[in-house]
């Protein structure tokens, strides 16, 4: 027998589902498409970037699908869950990953409340509709996971504007009393929090290597790059039938930093 025929296909892991991925056209959500993908699912790409989330769906071919969707808005979000079940039949995965984030951070004396109004309205407002709108097919089905992206700037302080904090720590209070209810109807409900990754696609490889090479120097593990693809991994794992027994969980994907505090290490010189 030829030595090749004995090496088996990669897993699909998530063969047969459908998903929807929220900010699917660029950063975190475009490569997680593109994993689900990889991995046997079926998804629809919903954004408000509508060359670039069409142009991935064009790419991909028929297992992809783009939505045109504002999270932060009722309609578009029901039209979303309507849309993807008349397309492909049925809901498995939604994954409420868009948000909005700064690029600095602000003194509170100096934040004016619209920035907080916004990152509710897109973050946390938009979470919440993404999860009630599914679990309105999810529930009669008994079965369905809902995924959230947050960030590990709800375990660790001074990572992140007061803005930004606060809407993804409502994320993840709201993930914890989800699971509560809809762990009854067998649906599981978690969340992934990041590190610090450059979600845009529109800076180039040199911008990256020296901001990946900076997030490598403060983090906690070392001689191991943290991306987007982590991300992706986990969301699979989470979305698949290896994950059918957790919920409630914020996943963090920080290489340890959340957990690790590196003042003692620093004074026994283990720490550089």
């Amino acid at each position: 027998m030829d030595e090749s025929s004995c090496v088996s296909a990669p897993k699909r892991r998530l063969e047969g589902k459908v998903a929807i991925i929220t900010g699917g056209a660029s950063g975190i959500g475009a490569t997680t498409v593109r994993v689900f993908v990889e991995n046997g699912a079926k998804v629809v790409i919903a954004d408000i970037q509508d060359p670039q989330g069409e142009e991935i769906a064009t790419k991909i071919g028929e297992n992809a699908h783009y939505i045109h969707c504002d999270v932060s808005k009722e309609n578009d979000v029901k039209n979303l869950i309507n849309a993807t079940i008349s397309k492909f039949g049925h809901l498995d995965i939604m994954y409420n990953n868009a948000g909005i984030y700064d690029t600095s951070i602000k003194s509170i004396l100096d934040t004016e409340t619209v920035e907080l109004e916004r990152k509710i309205a897109v973050n946390l407002i938009g979470s919440f509709l993404g999860a009630k709108y599914v679990a309105k097919v999810m529930v009669p089905r008994k079965k369905g996971c809902i995924l959230f992206t947050t960030s590990c700037s709800t375990e660790v302080a001074g990572l992140a504007s007061h803005t930004y904090v606060a809407s993804k720590c409502g994320v993840v209070g709201m993930c914890k009393n989800l699971a509560a209810e809809l762990g009854l109807h067998g649906i599981r409900v978690n969340c992934i929090s990041p590190f610090a990754i450059l979600s845009s696609n529109k800076v180039d490889n040199e911008i990256e290597a020296r901001y990946e090479a900076m997030i490598g120097a403060i983090g906690n593990l070392k001689g191991i790059p943290h991306n987007k693809e982590d991300v992706a991994n986990a969301a699979v794992f989470l979305a698949s039938d290896e994950g059918k027994y957790l919920s409630g969980h914020n996943l963090v994907i920080d290489g340890g930093f959340s957990v690790v505090n590196p003042s003692f290490l620093k004074i026994t010189g283990q720490y550089q």
